[in-house]
């Protein structure tokens, strides 16, 4: 076999049309061998001799896409020492673009002897674990164009690739679960029909099956347990893990822009699947364990604040430059439109407090691609200091916890809770005004993977995670749910009733709020875990989407829910008054001819609210009017915007209540949306209201009022 010196760049394996360059990072390593991995168990080591800033390379003539391969280390295995390099265990590439095979899980992949973790364990991991891939990296993408959704007409639609796709019965049973099955014209035209604009995609970068879930008959169904951070899942390809899954990957992209939707990927940058110091030996740990750690004073030891065990070292240059090139090439090269990532607050752990003017955030903001996707923060993690909602640098928007707390809280019934209820209604202008961010900074949520689906969040008080065998101690004890007076699962008309109006309410909530709305996959019709908040190892029908059945009686709710969902989606499309740009300002606005303040708010008997209104403990009702007039910010073109007025009415008593029009902003109003009704409120079939009349709004239940232009 050839082998020529190659190059220390691009890291990882990059296939030319003659050969393939290998080059892997280590400063820990004495000497490394590459492994060609062979179909009948054997395998041809070629040594890394040439070393060029702690990067070995060489490339090799004739090595085609398809190959299997791994590295082995050596290296000094001294855990007191922070390093555990040892050559019995084949070692991923860090940037290996395709992964084959799963985990055999036993001792041989891990690097100590069960019951001597500082021990050496020299058992050979080959025939245990997973390879590394070449690949082809040629794709015709035709004419793809990504759709560059300014985030004001976004609505995000967060999903999981197997499973949305699971039990769809439009699907082939193949493509099931699948990449393939995602780019499904079925799949995309719920997508498309619904009104949303992107997908954030759950895991997609290549993961691992716990080996504690794994003995106890589970899966990691959510993929939150990252090993490959350029390598598209395997068990997501429809046809085959030797590179296909990257190109049934790009296709899903290709066909969803094509339809103008977005795909934005959760992304688990803040820890890896090695775990602690009891995990296995993978990949990095055995590359160079120091440099890609954060350990403690006890190198022995990982210091975790991401709850699994190990922190990515975020001051290593070796880390961030691991990161960057890999957000760089999923935006490059398999053409994403954006990234959320997982416990951000990690991220900006540069040394211990959470900074955000870390080294992440400065490589991310001055990065001409990064820079320019969707970048989304899950704004926490679990160390100390760890919940920064509306901390992050103005390139960014969050997750916004509050947002999602507050709105429960108020449908639920909490007292005090009207004021902060108006400004997550309004952008939460509290979180991002200040460091120059927009309403769009707010990715506003009620529900997502982590937690209730919206139709057990209005079924259960108590959590329900038996199955997950940890005796109901994981998931979150404080959900702020309400089950509508019933436990679970019932026959009650009544309680059946609220519970619908009350998905009804979060959903035209989030539909009318200022900011980016984020719906939960299945929420559009009711989903259900049977009260487990916590499914991340329930990879089965307890955790996939069942979808509701166009003929059957007993999903006439279900189907309703679908509808109404979708016209208040394309309520706000239709609508700027429901996705500005800018914050509203209380007071009429400058050059756009109208009088009347862009934002005013008045109590159920039509009088504007005073400070005592908002300070009452019992006030659960009132109206928002937002003037459609009175739109501060101009089109794209700089021409300016007008739009319909609204008038947004809220019970959130238990009581019917009547709420007056407030006089002197508009004449005629009609009813575009009213949640008492299961079926939704037809265009134009809404009763018409006159300034001053009365509109009825029974407990618990939210009507939109429109006024033209």
């Amino acid at each position: 076999m050839q082998v020529w010196p190659g190059h220390a760049y691009p890291l990882g394996a990059t296939y030319d049309g003659a050969g393939t360059n290998f080059a892997v990072f280590s400063e820990a390593a004495h000497r490394i061998e590459l492994c060609l991995l062979h179909d009948d168990g054997s395998e041809t080591a070629v040594e890394l001799r040439e070393t060029d800033a702690f990067v070995r390379h060489a490339y090799l003539p004739g090595i085609m896409p398809g190959q299997r391969y791994g590295f082995r280390v050596h290296g000094p295995y001294e855990p007191q020492n922070g390093q555990r390099c040892n050559s019995a265990k084949l070692l991923l590439d860090p940037y290996a673009r395709a992964v084959s095979g799963k985990i055999e899980w036993g001792e041989s992949v891990y690097g100590y002897p069960f019951g001597k973790p500082d021990a050496r364990n020299d058992l050979d991991s080959a025939p245990h674990t997973m390879s590394s891939v070449v690949v082809n990296p040629y794709f015709d993408w035709g004419d793809d164009r990504r759709p560059r959704t300014d985030y004001h007409r976004t609505v995000i639609y967060e999903a999981h690739v197997k499973g949305l796709t699971m039990l769809h019965p439009g699907l082939p049973p193949e493509l099931r679960g699948t990449y393939a099955g995602l780019a499904h014209p079925e799949v995309i035209a719920h997508l498309t029909e619904l009104g949303v604009t992107a997908i954030e995609l759950m895991p997609v970068h290549q993961f691992v099956q716990d080996h504690r879930l794994a003995d106890m008959g589970l899966a990691n169904y959510w993929g939150y347990n990252t090993i490959g951070f350029f390598a598209p899942h395997n068990t997501y390809a429809s046809w085959g893990d030797r590179g296909e899954q990257v190109l049934e990957f790009k296709q899903a992209v290709k066909a969803l822009h094509q339809a103008g939707i977005e795909v934005i990927l959760d992304v688990v940058y803040n820890h890896t699947a090695e775990g602690n110091h009891l995990g296995p030996t993978l990949s990095f740990r055995g590359l160079d364990n120091a440099s890609y750690y954060r350990l403690t004073d006890d190198q022995r030891y990982y210091m975790d604040t991401t709850g699994t065990g190990n922190s990515l070292l975020m001051r290593s240059p070796h880390v961030l430059q691991m990161i960057m090139d890999s957000l760089r090439y999923w935006v490059t090269e398999m053409h994403v439109d954006g990234f959320r990532f997982d416990l951000a607050a990690t991220l900006a752990r540069q040394f211990h407090e959470v900074d955000r003017l870390s080294s992440f955030f400065d490589l991310v903001q001055q990065d001409p691609v990064v820079s320019q996707v969707k970048l989304i923060a899950e704004p926490w993690d679990v160390g100390e200091g760890g919940y920064q909602v509306g901390n992050f640098p103005p390139l960014w928007t969050e997750w916004n916890g509050k947002y999602r707390d507050t709105v429960r809280d108020l449908w639920r019934g909490e007292p005090r809770t009207l004021a902060e209820f108006a400004g997550r209604l309004t952008g939460s202008s509290d979180l991002y005004q200040d460091d120059g961010r927009r309403p769009l900074a707010s990715i506003n949520f009620t529900t997502c993977h982590d937690g209730f689906t919206l139709h057990d969040m209005v079924s259960y008080n108590d959590k329900r995670n038996d199955a997950n065998g940890e005796g109901n101690r994981d998931g979150e004890s404080h959900n702020r749910s309400w089950n509508c007076g019933a436990e679970g699962e019932t026959d009650d008309p009544e309680v059946l009733e609220l519970r619908g109006r009350q998905m009804r309410n979060f959903i035209a909530t989030l539909m009318l709020s200022q900011g980016v709305p984020m719906l939960s996959h299945g929420d559009e019709f009711a989903r259900t875990q049977k009260g487990n908040n916590n499914a991340y190892c329930q990879d089965n029908e307890l955790a996939w989407i069942h979808w509701p059945d166009p003929e059957a009686p007993d999903d006439e709710f279900r189907r309703n829910l679908l509808e109404f969902t979708r016209s208040m989606v394309w309520l706000r499309r239709d609508h700027p008054v429901f996705r500005r740009r800018r914050f509203f300002h209380g007071r009429p606005v400058e050059g756009t001819h109208d009088e009347l303040s862009d934002i005013a708010w008045f109590t159920p008997e039509g009088e504007e609210m005073t400070q005592e209104d908002w300070q009452a403990a019992h006030a659960k009702a009132m109206t928002v009017f937002l003037n459609g007039g009175a739109i501060s910010e101009p089109g794209p073109r700089g021409e300016r915007i007008s739009d319909d007025s609204f008038l947004l009415m809220f019970n959130a008593s238990a009581e019917t209540l009547e709420f007056a029009v407030p006089v002197d902003h508009g004449e005629q109003w009609q009813v575009v949306v009213d949640t008492a009704l299961p079926e939704g409120v037809p265009p134009g079939t809404g009763p018409k209201v006159a300034e001053g009349e009365q509109v009825t709004l029974i407990g618990r239940s939210l009507v939109v009022l429109k006024r033209p232009a």
